[in-house]
C-alpha cells in the first residue's frame, strides 16, 4: 500500500528516495552508514518502520521505529499542550467623556466581573465633536477608574489617545482571577446547599 506523505510528515519505508542513509536503531543506538535497501532489510527483519527524521542532513538519517506508536504519541503530546495553554479572552468596554455617576458605577461592575473572569479588559472613551477640545476629561476618568480598580486589576497598557478614542488595557491580578473563580464555585455550592 503507498502512503500520500503530507508536507509536514516524515518519509517512511519506500517513499525515502535517497542512495544511503545515516541509521539509527530503536534504542537510539548509530548503526553507521547504510544503502537505502539494507537500512529498510534491518527495519523490515525487526518488523518496524524506516523513518527519515532528517532529510537535510549529509546524508540524511533515518530510524528504525514503530511509526504508528510515534505518532499516537506525539498527538498525545500535542493534545496536553493544548490543554495546558492558556486561552486570555480580551473584552472591551466602552465610555464616553460626560457620563452619568450611575451608569460609571454599572461598567465599572461589568470590567470588575470580567476581570473576575480572568479576561482582560480594553477601556475606551469614545470622542465626539467638541469633546475632542478637552481629551484631559477621558484622561481624568480613566486615572480614575484605574484607581477604583486597583485592587482587582493592573494597568497593562497606559491612556492613549489615538484619533477620536482614548485606550487603556487592564488585566486581573493574578491572585484575583483565581479567587473570583473559586468565589463563584463556593457560591454555586452554596445556592445548592440552600435548594436542598
Amino acid at each position: 500500500m503507498i502512503r500520500i506523505a503530507k508536507p509536514d510528515e516524515p518519509r517512511i519505508n519506500e517513499e525515502i528516495r535517497v542512495p544511503q542513509c545515516r541509521l539509527i536503531g530503536v534504542d537510539g543506538s548509530q548503526l553507521g552508514f547504510f544503502a537505502i535497501k539494507d537500512a529498510q532489510r534491518v527495519a523490515d527483519d525487526q518488523g518496524l518502520d524506516l523513518v527519515e527524521i532528517a532529510p537535510n542532513a549529509n546524508p540524511p538519517v533515518c530510524r528504525v521505529m514503530n511509526y504508528g506508536k510515534y505518532k499516537y504519541e506525539q498527538a498525545i503530546k500535542a493534545k496536553a499542550a493544548r490543554k495546558n495553554q492558556v486561552k486570555v479572552d480580551i473584552k472591551e468596554m466602552k465610555f464616553r467623556p460626560k457620563i452619568d455617576v450611575g451608569d460609571y458605577e454599572t461598567k465599572k461592575k461589568h470590567i470588575m466581573r470580567f476581570l473576575g473572569e480572568g479576561s482582560k479588559v480594553k477601556i475606551t472613551i469614545m470622542f465626539r465633536g467638541r469633546e475632542m477640545a478637552h481629551p484631559e476629561l477621558g484622561l481624568n476618568m480613566l486615572e480614575k477608574l484605574a484607581a477604583d480598580l486597583k485592587d482587582v486589576c493592573t494597568v497593562e497598557a497606559p491612556p492613549k489617545l489615538e484619533g477620536r478614542n482614548m485606550h487603556m488595557m487592564v488585566a486581573p491580578l493574578r491572585d484575583s482571577a483565581k479567587s473570583g473563580k473559586s468565589q463563584d464555585k463556593s457560591e454555586s455550592v452554596a445556592e445548592e446547599d440552600n435548594k436542598e
